[in-house]
């Protein structure tokens, strides 16, 4: 038998062996005692989820991990990573004397769940919920230790009956700029009603308007609002897209149909009225300075002057942020689609039209709308970059520059964008180098205005760019009334933006890259508005008591598409087509009255704006979140002045949308008096990536890495040679390794084990299945410091450790307690294995404390063998909430380091000495040895360089 089977013949030697068929019996059966027990129950200060008051009164963490999506693939190993490290994280702050909120629920609303409905009939409803169901277990598997009681799917009504809630409190929201702060829409109505504040755009008092009147003037103030906005539109979809959701080259992610602007009735959040606040608070965030300055440069402040250029007896308002260039502004561009447009295209082209303004078309209306169809194919992206090529046409008509009267001609160009400042510019090719390369493409002149410090002269005619500086002087720039000749650039700024206020033609004013949120999606699989319309069109909100408005039946899940190439046809929803649920009755409070519901549904991002609140108590159907809950989990504190999770853990993909989303929602409840907490998550941290090697053939397709061979240097895929690249991990790739295939083959605790081992939990790292067995025989050497495989008894000893034991054993502790505190959980598993090694190579019997300790301190890393090796050392608690082990400093640092000493950077020689010595004894002893002496021979010393207690160097005279 041996001869054939060795690997038998030792299991057969060493029945008690930590084996993969003994770590799945061990960890179903301990994944079985967890739930049963409720250990990783958190109990609230009060309500239905109230419990142990001795855990309340520890210091709390809530430790969150982002969302994630139950798709049908299932997880490979690269999902779990963070999942893992938060679980190990939670599980040492349970054993460091803290209560833990740490659960995990399902986002579960969005498009794949949408197409699979498509394409197949089944209701989204019965493949998420299977595709959650599918996904638990798999997480399950991994022994992670979450409240269950507390979890919860984006879709379950009892949920997003509270995402419309809030929708319902942005609706009937105002953004208040002088108290900077969100208040009821009502108080606005009442100050409007009273005339304490007058009505914008009217003459006439409040009680003298029409409905209609009304509800447009409060749609200018309404945090969430209604407008024909520029959207990105995708007929072969048949729905709106977010910016997310288009490539960079204009097509949709999904299907990579062509995507084109359209202007649709759409919904908006009015995120812009937050974004001084949004940048102000990010200083208070414990967040990567990476993610901080994504959001930064994504809300974009910018300090600048409006400004009128006079045209046909109106103005067009630019906003700059150089208004000391205004003298050089030889042109004007507009986007597109600009409302101003169409008013000053004239029939005919001006006299003197130079031809490459034109086009080549035979009119301005002519010009503008071929060009607008042009500019309509592309994405943001796209119409930002810097392009070759500089397109554009004039529209036929000139506004005055207002500071010396001159004439300047007014164009449309695809790279300025209606949702940036007033979707005009100024243009000052002298001094801004896409505005040089358009003046150039279109012979528009080109006058300097800022002196260029390189040496090139004041002749643009001359130069190959523009010359562009914060640091010279304004040349060039006098006319009636105001000179800013001679000046820098800051003092010309703010000489010329005091004209301006002074002459009414222009204001100093600040502004901003970021726009409002697009929230409305041509889906089914959503939560449907909350909001009907009246036979007037005007917007009602439905009563709480309403609430949830839950999603209707429909025949066909799909958008209705169309020729993807036609860009004038209007979206179809789902919901449109159930025309009971459309059409309805209701009385809102004045009498029964037939309303239209909203059609449209909310984006995916809704749900996951404030699930961290519905973390905290689960199951209130009377209020978002109870004030005392909220308060003791997430409510401000030392360190903490606008509150929040104590630590978030995901993707750095979401920097800007979801993260900017939720900052945004939670500081409209917190104005409201709803939530304590400004912002929602105080620490933020991003895991890297598992990544994997792709095989591709000659034709650039995936092959199945599992059955690539390596062979004489090279990777073989049924005979044929093939690519090797490092990538992502995924089923598409056919390079994805499931979490099971690894826990049925070495164990859960050795797959956290390996993910946690792999590198910092920061960077991304390749997996290596091969790998993975060395930490299997760690936990089988963890394994035999304890029970004695062939009799299955322990084997430790109620015996004082030597002294270099009880060394090895403190430093462990100390060094294992920091890194878990400080999320370094690979250098923590190397210390647990330097101390597991180390009474390996002892030999004999392991004293009780070591053992204990030692077991304690895998805990978090590898918690199913920890709790099965606690209950065989006598023990009848759980691991859960042990304390975990202290060390004695006395046994942390050494009796004697080792000092070397050098003499022209060559090592002469070695002293032990004592950590704590002085750098004057430590060069004296250096300087007595005997090798120095001897490596010296005489010679003068010019220098000595110590760095006690490790280091000395000599340098001779």
């Amino acid at each position: 038998m041996s001869e054939t089977n060795p690997a038998a013949t030792a299991e057969v030697a060493a029945p008690h062996r930590y084996t993969a068929a003994m770590a799945a019996e061990i960890e179903a059966r301990w994944q079985d005692f967890w739930d049963a027990e409720g250990t990783y129950a958190a109990p609230n200060p009060k309500g239905d989820l109230a419990g142990d008051s001795e855990l309340v009164a520890r210091p709390k963490k809530f430790i969150m991990d982002m969302f994630p999506y139950p798709s049908g693939a299932g997880l490979h190993v690269g999902h779990p990573l963070g999942y893992i490290a938060t679980d190990v994280f939670a599980r040492f702050q349970r054993m460091t004397g803290h209560n833990v909120l740490h659960t995990l629920g399902f986002d579960a609303f969005g498009l794949p769940a949408e197409q699979y409905a498509v394409q197949t009939g089944t209701h989204p409803r019965v493949s998420t919920e299977a595709n959650i169901e599918n996904m638990t277990a798999q997480l399950r598997r991994l022994g992670l230790g979450h409240d269950k009681r507390r979890s919860f799917a984006t879709i379950d009504p009892d949920y997003y009956k509270w995402t419309q809630w809030i929708f319902l409190q942005i609706f009937n929201s105002w953004y208040d700029d002088e108290a900077r702060k969100a208040r009821p829409i009502a108080e606005l109505v009442a100050a409007f009603e009273s005339g304490e504040r007058a009505v914008p755009g009217h003459t006439r008092a409040w009680s003298e308007l029409s409905a209609d009147e009304r509800a447009d003037v409060l749609g200018e103030y309404r945090l969430a609002y209604a407008s024909d906005a520029p959207v990105n539109w995708c007929p072969g979809l048949g729905t709106v897209l977010a910016n997310e959701e288009v490539t960079a080259d204009g097509r949709s992610e999904r299907g990579n149909f062509p995507v084109f602007k359209a202007k649709l009735r759409q919904w908006n959040m009015r995120i812009t009225a937050y974004a001084d606040r949004l940048l102000e608070d990010l200083d208070a965030l414990d967040w990567p300075e990476a993610i901080k300055l994504q959001q930064r440069n994504w809300i974009g402040r910018s300090e600048g002057a409006r400004v009128d250029f006079p045209i046909d007896g109106e103005r067009i308002t630019v906003f700059t942020t150089r208004p000391d260039t205004l003298f050089g502004a030889s042109y004007m561009v507009l986007a597109p689609e600009h409302p101003l447009v169409d008013k000053f295209t004239p029939d005919a082209w001006p006299e003197g039209t130079h031809d490459v303004w034109t086009g080549g078309h035979a009119s301005p209306a002519e010009a503008v709308a071929a060009y607008r169809a042009q500019a309509a194919s592309k994405s943001d992206v796209e119409r930002q970059a810097e392009a070759k090529d500089k397109t554009g046409v004039f529209i036929g008509s000139y506004a005055t520059n207002p500071v010396n009267g001159e004439r300047v001609p007014v164009f449309i160009a695809d790279y300025v964008l209606m949702g940036y400042g007033t979707g005009a510019i100024m243009a000052v090719p002298a001094h801004d180098t896409r505005d040089f390369a358009f003046a150039r493409a279109f012979e528009l002149p080109i006058r300097c205005v800022v002196e260029p410090t390189d040496g090139r002269g004041t002749d643009p005619a001359t130069w190959d760019d523009a010359f562009v500086s914060y640091d010279a002087k304004i040349i060039n720039s006098t006319g009636a009334g105001v000179s800013l000749d001679g000046l820098g650039v800051a003092e010309a700024k703010a000489r010329i933006t005091e004209w301006l206020e002074r002459e009414g033609i222009g204001e100093g004013t600040v502004n901003f890259r970021l726009r409002d949120w697009l929230f409305s999606r041509q889906r089914y699989w959503g939560e449907p508005f909350p909001i009907v319309y009246d036979e007037d069109g005007i917007a009602h909100a439905l009563p709480e008591s309403m609430l949830p408005l839950e999603l209707p039946e429909v025949e066909d899940y799909s958008p209705r598409t169309f020729d993807p190439d036609d860009a004038d046809t209007q979206p179809e929803t789902p919901l449109s087509r159930n025309e009971e649920w459309v059409n309805v009755t209701l009385d809102l409070g004045d009498g029964p009255k037939r309303y239209r519901r909203e059609t449209n549904t909310m984006p995916n991002w809704a749900g996951s704006c404030w699930y961290e609140l519905r973390y905290l108590d689960p199951h209130n159907s009377e209020q978002l979140v109870d004030p005392e809950i909220e308060q003791y989990w997430m409510g401000p504190r030392e360190g903490q002045p606008h509150g929040g999770v104590d630590l978030y853990v995901g993707g750095a993909e979401h920097a800007v949308l979801h993260l900017l989303y939720a900052r945004f929602w939670s500081k409209v409840l917190f104005d409201l008096g709803h939530v304590s907490s400004a912002e929602p998550f105080h620490k933020l941290f991003n895991q890297g990536m598992i990544q994997a090697y792709v095989y591709r053939d000659s034709r650039g397709i995936a092959v199945p890495a599992a059955e690539v061979e390596e062979r004489d240097g090279g990777y073989y895929y049924q005979g044929e040679k093939v690519s090797r690249l490092l990538g992502k991990m995924g089923k598409s790739l056919k390079n994805a390794v499931t979490p099971d295939e690894i826990a049925a083959e070495y164990g859960a605790d050795t797959l956290r084990l390996y993910e946690m081992a792999m590198g910092p939990l920061d960077v991304s790292r390749p997996w290596d299945t091969r790998a993975v067995v060395g930490q299997f025989r760690l936990l089988q050497r963890l394994w035999r410091n304890v029970v004695d495989e062939t009799t299955g008894a322990v084997t430790v000893v109620d015996a004082e450790p030597d002294e270099d034991t009880l060394r090895a054993l403190h430093k462990a502790i100390d060094g294992v307690r920091g890194d878990l505190e400080g999320m370094r959980f690979n250098t923590a598993i190397a210390k647990v294995t330097e101390l597991n090694n180390h009474l390996t190579k002892t030999g004999g019997a392991v004293p009780r404390s070591v053992a204990e300790a030692l077991v304690l301190m895998a805990a978090p890393l590898a918690p199913h063998i920890a709790e099965e090796l606690w209950r065989k050392l006598g023990h009848t608690d759980s691991v859960v909430h042990r304390d975990f082990p202290v060390a004695d400093p006395a046994y942390v640092v050494d009796e004697t380091v080792t000092c070397v000493v050098q003499i022209k950077g060559k090592v002469k020689a070695r002293l032990e000495v004592s950590p704590a010595i002085s750098e004057e004894d430590l060069e004296k002893a250096a300087l007595s040895d005997e090798k120095v002496v001897a490596a010296l021979d005489g010679a003068g010393i010019r220098k000595v360089i110590v760095r006690a207690p490790k280091l000395v160097n000599i340098v001779p005279a």
